[in-house]
């Protein structure tokens, strides 16, 4: 009897086998779909994840999918890549990479596999400036050249199976009953644009580095262009990466004006494009990124006098970028400092943070915590939101103690706190939030009345469940109520025409969310991202509808 019952255990456990290891080839061997700029890259061998959660890729995707020049070397197994200024060397079985001379870790090492060189995709895409979205229920990997690499992702958990959207009619103007089938008057005050300079995404272009009077003649056709669709405002980011836009005696020259971070463009382009705007009776708004350093983890390339190099024990890495650690007291101070530059030396009409704050991701400042805890703050998660709730507070009272007349605001992730985690919070389910991971308590900096407008990123349309625009538009709404703090809407230009879901099809989702606002007073106006996006990638002929709206 005992002999029978152990045949027939083996016997299960062999017809088990086949249909377990069945199931680990497929999921193996699913097709993974990779885009660039929404155009499908072709793979002669098939992408692969690995153990790790890797996606690897053959070299012909980068070389001709990428336009970088690729060289592999059998004798040493290496294979150099290069593209504009980077230069990037990995090696089989090496677990680093050579980033324009600077070793860097690696996921996942090159491999040889199928007769063809197989390197991993997000690593090589980020080093050459190129922002990499995973689509885990698609499993499709997007790569942008023409978006800045945002703290802001959709909010979807990557282990939960993506929400079918529904079939859409061929307009996808989602249907919000609040919504007027109107035109809208376009009567609120603040109509922005924000123009990136990071990796030359608006302006100034890689072909006019050291060109200035091409420079100068881009950046006037860029307003001109702006104005004559009814923008009154821009927001222009003049430190793009721990560097400036501007002669500064603390931070280096930017490399997007000559290629070179720390060489002179030989002119003042800040002075040059607040003139520019006030002349076309525009409003200039400076755009910091306060705690980036850099877009990448190499500082071969970095000017001597940055702060990567000054004092590389301000920095923390994290997502294969360099950031200012702001638990250092020092290091918030100097930040502040360069914002001041600009306050005294130029007559602009505010500044302007992005979200970029701590990363939502994993983050060495133990040494920190330990050291620079004066208040004995328990919890690392209150203590980070005490430095930067210092950091804003004293860059606002510094501001306006120079120029109280200076717009001081704020533009953070567009999810404060989910429902889920506070009472209080929005109606949401979004993966991250501007309070729980980014450590920005955008509240305290409202009802203390630190900040003169928030601006928060609401980049989702109006039918995107998990953290859907008019639900969103409702609670900040809430939020400003009898605090005198002004109210913009940052919205999600760039997606139109890129984003495959279907409400993103048609330019009609922004001006419907135009229309939205109008139903809120506190809603004072609103900032697009981003001004190329409109003006010139020009999406289902975006920029015509919103003539239309701000005009009629």
């Amino acid at each position: 009897m005992k002999l029978k019952k152990g045949f027939i255990g083996m016997l299960l456990l062999l017809l088990l086998v086949p249909l377990l290891s069945s199931g680990a080839a497929r999921a193996a061997s699913a097709v993974i779909t990779l885009e660039l700029d929404g155009m499908t890259l072709a793979s002669d061998v098939p992408p692969y994840i690995t153990a790790k959660y890797v996606t690897m890729v053959p070299l012909g995707v980068i070389s001709k999918g990428l336009g970088a020049q690729v060289q592999w070397n059998q004798s040493v197994k290496t294979v150099t890549i290069a593209k504009d200024d980077n230069e990037l060397k990995l090696t089989s079985g090496k677990k680093t990479a050579l980033v324009n001379g600077a070793s860097v870790s690696l996921d996942n090492a090159v491999v040889i596999r199928q007769g063809r060189i197989m390197v991993p995709i997000r690593f090589v895409a980020e080093q050459l400036g190129l922002q990499v979205v995973w689509n885990h229920a698609a499993k499709q990997i997007s790569l942008y050249t023409g978006a800045e690499p945002p703290q802001v992702r959709d909010p979807v958990n990557p282990t939960v199976p993506t929400i079918p959207v529904p079939v859409v009619p061929t307009i996808p103007a989602p249907t919000v009953p609040s919504v007027p089938a109107i035109p809208g008057t376009g009567g609120k005050a603040m109509k922005g644009a924000w123009i990136s300079t990071i990796f030359n995404l608006d302006w100034p272009s890689a072909s006019s580095y050291g060109k200035i009077d091409q420079q100068k003649k881009d950046f006037g056709s860029l307003l001109d262009k702006l104005k004559a669709i009814g923008f009154n405002a821009v927001f222009v980011q003049v430190r793009p990466s721990g560097d400036s836009l501007y002669p500064s005696s603390i931070v280096p020259w930017s490399k997007v004006l000559t290629g070179t971070q720390g060489k002179d463009p030989g002119y003042d382009p800040l002075q040059f494009m607040v003139d520019a705007a006030h002349d076309r009776g525009m409003q200039f708004h400076a755009w910091f990124n306060p705690f980036r350093a850099t877009t990448d983890s190499g500082t071969a390339a970095l000017a001597a006098n940055h702060v990567a190099k000054l004092h590389p024990d301000w920095i923390v890495k994290a997502d294969n970028k360099l950031y200012i650690n702001p638990g250092i007291p020092e290091a918030r101070q100097s930040i502040i400092d360069t914002v001041l530059e600009v306050v005294r030396g130029y007559d602009i009409d505010g500044v302007h943070l992005d979200d970029y704050f701590y990363p939502s991701s994993a983050f060495d400042d133990d040494s920190a915590f330990q050291t620079y805890n004066p208040k004995a703050i328990v919890s690392k998660a209150d203590w980070r939101r005490e430095n930067i709730n210092d950091f804003v507070r004293e860059l606002g009272n510094q501001i306006h103690a120079i120029k109280p007349a200076v717009s001081y605001g704020i533009s953070p992730f567009g999810v404060w706190r989910n429902i889920s985690k506070d009472a209080t919070g929005s109606d949401t389910s979004a993966g991250v939030s501007a309070y729980d991971d980014m450590y920005a308590d955008v509240r305290t900096w409202i009802r203390q009345g630190w900040i003169d407008y928030v601006a928060p990123q609401i980049y989702w349309s109006l039918s995107f469940d998990k953290a859907r625009y008019d639900k969103l538009v409702d609670w900040w709404v809430n939020e400003v109520r009898n605090t005198g703090v002004k109210l913009y809407i940052g919205q999600a230009a760039y997606k139109v025409g890129v984003d495959k879901s279907p409400e993103w099809q048609s330019g009609e989702q922004i001006i419907n969310q135009l229309k939205y606002n109008e139903k809120y007073e506190a809603v004072q106006g609103s900032i697009l991202f981003r001004a190329s996006d409109i003006v010139v990638r020009n999406p289902a002929d975006l920029s015509s509808l919103l003539t239309f709206y701000f005009k009629s």
